[in-house]
């Protein structure tokens, strides 16, 4: 089996046919590439009328005064329609229509919590002092999953290009999500896993920093601007959607292009970035391996000033066909638990969120799918408003609902920390089955040697591969 590429998908809305999903998956029944199913279909093209509308809404907007004269009474009616349709919250009311309703609040009071490889313990018991403590719990679950950057679609920044379009409306979640997790990467590495938000002015400077990275101009290093720019070689377009694969292998264009743009010191990413691959870079079939040999090349980019630098591992998968296969559900829950864990970008079909914790079969994520006006923060500016960088609402969707293409995110800040990881994934592969969501391995030499094996340099080959055949993005 041959691996493949996600490909943009162009938003529009005078498609005489539904838009196919760019994303086709295989399972080990299936040897063949086939179309997504129409539920898959229909999402895309609702997300291409979404994107369409506010691209009309804004190119009227912006065209000369000769031009509006010229089509006034032929659009103004549509116009003012999209701009109350997307003021008003409507759009959000037309992905749940299209995409299933949103779910808010959490599910239930006695289970455990994972988010982001922390643990909120919730007793089953109901007594009074233990209903108390669950309260008190549930409130630090809420302020933290609130002090997670939330990276939204915006309207009213700098064209996109040569586009014309200033709003990602309808087009750009995956592009928001996957900021959201390399926020999420910024701020452990900068704070730690324990930092919460506080209203506390002036805020952390820091903080500000990490903002600034992510606004909407060319001016900010990641910036949507910037991101589809990097990757236009993975069909990363202004008014396209595009898939996990893509995003994180754009992602890995522009670290690599910022740390080359700068010295060291001022590079604006201060950690390597590692797309992890199947067996011969992805162009055969099974899990993705994590070879230590080539993340340990990927941190040599600080130029021997120190010996091991921090570094995220992106996961693109595909679980399945129109759905994630039950196997995987276990191995995907087990992922928050790790204390390296990003998240995941993932969501429904056309409709991407970050994915940042479980509890039993929900997951919770934050969801980009909100308009807001643009805000550009300036790294100095120790007083800006950052509320619309965050949300207090927590939503969750069942594990076994979202796309079976995903990806997966981990920070390790050192190399005991990498060691951890590592040992940690050996063993959730040992215990998936035959279903593993991605190996570990010293070399591609002994790619097909057992997880756990391998990461003890055991050099004693394990031939059977078992479970599912695995497709590559």
């Amino acid at each position: 089996m041959k691996g493949f590429p996600d490909k943009a998908v162009t938003s529009n809305f005078y498609l005489e046919t539904p838009t196919e999903s760019s994303t086709t998956a295989l399972t080990s029944d299936c040897s063949e590439q086939r179309p997504s199913d129409s539920k898959l279909s229909r999402a895309s093209l609702w997300s291409s009328f979404f994107s369409s509308a506010f691209t009309v809404f804004e190119s009227y907007r912006e065209s000369p005064t000769c031009e509006k004269k010229g089509v006034h009474s032929r659009s103004n009616g549509w116009t003012s329609a999209v701009k109350k349709v997307v003021a008003g919250g409507s759009m959000r009311r037309l992905h749940e229509r299209v995409l299933g309703p949103t779910k808010i609040g959490i599910p239930t009071q006695t289970s455990d919590i994972w988010l982001l490889g922390t643990c909120y313990k919730i007793s089953a018991d109901g007594c009074s002092a233990e209903a108390e403590a669950t309260g008190n719990i549930l409130a630090e679950f809420t302020h933290d999953i609130s002090s997670r950057i939330l990276v939204t679609y915006r309207k009213g920044f700098d064209a996109i290009g040569d586009s014309k379009l200033t709003s990602d409306v309808g087009w750009g979640c995956m592009v928001r999500s996957s900021q959201m997790l390399i926020a999420q990467a910024l701020l452990c590495h900068q704070f730690g896993r324990s930092w919460r938000r506080t209203s506390v002015e002036p805020q952390d400077q820091d903080y500000i920093t990490i903002l600034h990275l992510f606004g909407d101009s060319e001016a900010s290093p990641f910036s949507i601007h910037n991101l589809l720019l990097a990757g236009k070689a993975y069909g990363l377009a202004a008014g396209s959607w595009v898939g996990p694969y893509a995003m994180c292998r754009s992602w890995e264009t522009l670290v690599r292009s910022k740390r080359e743009e700068t010295v060291p010191e001022l590079c604006p990413f201060p950690m390597a970035l590692y797309v992890v691959s199947g067996d011969e870079n992805g162009e055969r079939g099974g899990a993705p391996v994590v070879c230590i040999e080539d993340v340990h090349r990927s941190v040599e980019f600080s130029k021997g000033q120190v010996d091991w630098t921090p570094i995220i591992l992106l996961v693109p998968l595909v679980l399945g066909l129109d759905k994630v296969n039950p196997r995987y559900i276990p191995s995907l829950q087990a992922t928050f638990t790790f204390p390296q864990s990003l998240g995941i970008l993932g969501g429904k079909p056309g409709a991407s969120t970050y994915i940042v914790g479980v509890q039993d079969d929900n997951a919770f994520y934050l969801d980009p799918h909100e308009v807001q006006q643009v805000v550009n923060i300036s790294k100095d500016d120790l007083e800006a408003d950052s509320s619309s960088y965050h949300s207090n609402v927590i939503r969750h969707i069942p594990l076994e609902s979202i796309d079976p293409s995903l990806a997966i995110g981990f920070y390790c800040r050192d190399k005991d920390d990498f060691d951890e990881f590592c040992s940690l994934a050996s063993k959730l592969a040992e215990e998936s089955n035959g279903a593993p969501l991605f190996t570990v391995a010293h070399s591609h030499q002994n790619t097909f040697v057992s997880s756990c094996d391998a990461y003890q340099e055991d050099d004693d080959a394990d031939d059977g591969h078992g479970g599912d055949e695995w497709q590559l993005l």
